[in-house]
């Protein structure tokens, strides 16, 4: 079982997109699904049966995320460019929550592991923010000349988008890679679940 990620979804950049990049913040929800169990593995079982879909299999936790943009095309001098563009993004972790009340010596367990699970997945969310502050230094300010419409400039912010949504991939694909291997941090704190032993770098 793994933890997936759903990515979802662009050479002058005027002073004005600094000043933008101050002007929003992201929205950040939690939202839990149910699982039940009274061990440490059949909590993880419980998991298994009713994480979030994740390609073939089901995840312990996902980040989601949706992102819409304003922006600002303006004619100018015959062609046109983005003046201004402001991200509207809402990020969401979907977390496990046991439906019942845990035994005690079960309680600080599940607390490491989802601390340190959550842990991650803000990881995550940080790797989405950033991206789209990359966008909008690298967009703001685009100008195409002979396009009044301004067509060709839309087409030139994709094009300016699109590997730094990329990179976000790969970078998130790498984490996830590192933190989910044998003795990786999501490793260590599932076997500190699981086995009734605490993680040594849930706290890292």
């Amino acid at each position: 079982m793994q933890i997936y990620r759903f990515v979802g979804v662009a050479p002058v950049v005027l002073w004005s997109s600094m000043a933008q990049a101050q002007s929003w913040a992201p929205v950040e929800k939690v939202q839990t699904y149910a699982i039940s169990g009274k061990t440490g593995i059949d909590l993880y079982r419980s998991i298994g049966e009713n994480g979030p879909k994740a390609g073939a299999g089901r995840a312990i936790a996902i980040t989601d995320f949706e992102l819409k943009w304003s922006r600002d095309y303006q004619p100018r001098d015959g062609g046109c460019i983005l003046a201004a563009a402001k991200p509207h993004l809402t990020i969401v972790y979907r977390l496990p929550k046991p439906s019942n009340r845990l035994p005690e010596a079960l309680q600080p367990l599940w607390n490491t592991f989802i601390e340190g699970v959550e842990k991650h997945e803000r990881v995550h969310g940080a790797m989405i923010v950033e991206t789209v502050k990359a966008i909008e230094a690298a967009t703001v300010g685009t100008f195409v000349p002979n396009d009044p419409r301004c067509r060709a400039v839309r087409k030139e912010v994709e094009n300016r988008t699109k590997p730094l949504v990329e990179e976000q991939r790969r970078q998130s694909r790498a984490f996830d890679k590192e933190e989910l291997s044998d003795g990786g941090n999501v490793h260590s704190l599932v076997l500190g679940l699981v086995n009734g032993i605490g993680s040594p770098s849930a706290g890292n």
